[in-house]
């Protein structure tokens, strides 16, 4: 038996050690509660068990547990600078068998940690087994579609004059193209985020998870905030907002 509610309870109370002040944190704490949200919602669309279900909530409660203790350490969320926050997350909780905070039985703790582990992967690990790529998939795309989300309110808030002025990297506009999910390691200016977080759409996993892109129209939503100012800029993006437009609806349709 999975007590949910409880759960949240130990996750309120270990988040409460951080400083709440802090907007990123604060942020990283609704980010969380939705993504669990997402998991739920996807896990019924999926027909799992209820015990399935509050298993798939506790790792989407859990996925980003690290975050908070990273950004007090190296004040960003971006891996490559501080720290790959999935492996993190793990070693928090076999730390003192922390996860028995959350869970009291152990028989799931492989799917928590692998899903927890591999949340962030540029692809998930080949030695996770049938029932663990299941609750990975689901949790990489209940995470990939909350920072799309995100990515159409509150991202890039303070740089978007810089960003309109931009032009994506060539490297990355080729993975975008390629159908490709874009390596932060070729990114080199601001507006290459959006690109990343549009080339989500190439490692979704969930037919529903498409449906939920469409349906709050994500694509449409993040390119819209932007006024580019380069007519190469405006002519790529316009070309990336078509073709992910047009793969989404094949993907609903053919998936």
């Amino acid at each position: 038996m999975i007590d949910i509610k409880k759960a949240e309870e130990e996750f309120k109370r270990y988040t409460s050690s951080y400083d709440m002040n802090e907007s990123h944190i604060e942020r990283k704490v609704h980010h969380t509660f939705r993504v669990e949200k997402i998991c739920e919602e996807l896990a019924i669309l999926l027909n799992m068990s209820e015990e399935q279900i509050n298993l798939a909530k506790l790792i989407g409660l859990l996925h980003d547990i690290a975050r908070f203790e990273q950004y007090t350490r190296y004040k960003t969320y971006d891996d490559f600078k501080s720290i790959d926050h999935a492996n993190l997350g793990v070693e928090i909780l076999e730390k003192d068998n922390y996860i028995r905070k959350y869970i009291e039985i152990d028989k799931y703790d492989n799917i928590i940690l692998k899903a927890i582990e591999n949340h962030n992967k540029y692809c998930i690990s080949k030695d996770v087994s049938e029932e663990e790529r299941i609750f990975c998939e689901l949790i990489r795309d209940a995470d990939k579609l909350d920072i799309m989300y995100e990515a159409t309110c509150e991202f890039w808030k303070e740089n978007i004059k810089d960003m309109e002025n931009q032009v994506i990297s060539p490297k990355v506009l080729e993975q975008f193209n390629l159908e490709e999910v874009v390596n932060k390691k070729y990114t080199h200016y601001d507006i290459d985020r959006i690109v990343i977080v549009l080339a989500f759409i190439y490692d979704f996993n969930i037919k529903e998870s498409y449906k939920i892109i469409k349906n709050n129209d994500y694509i449409n939503k993040i390119i819209s905030r932007f006024d580019f100012k380069s007519e190469e800029t405006q002519k790529q993006m316009k070309i990336i907002q078509e073709k992910a437009n047009k793969y989404i609806e094949n993907k609903i349709i053919n998936k």
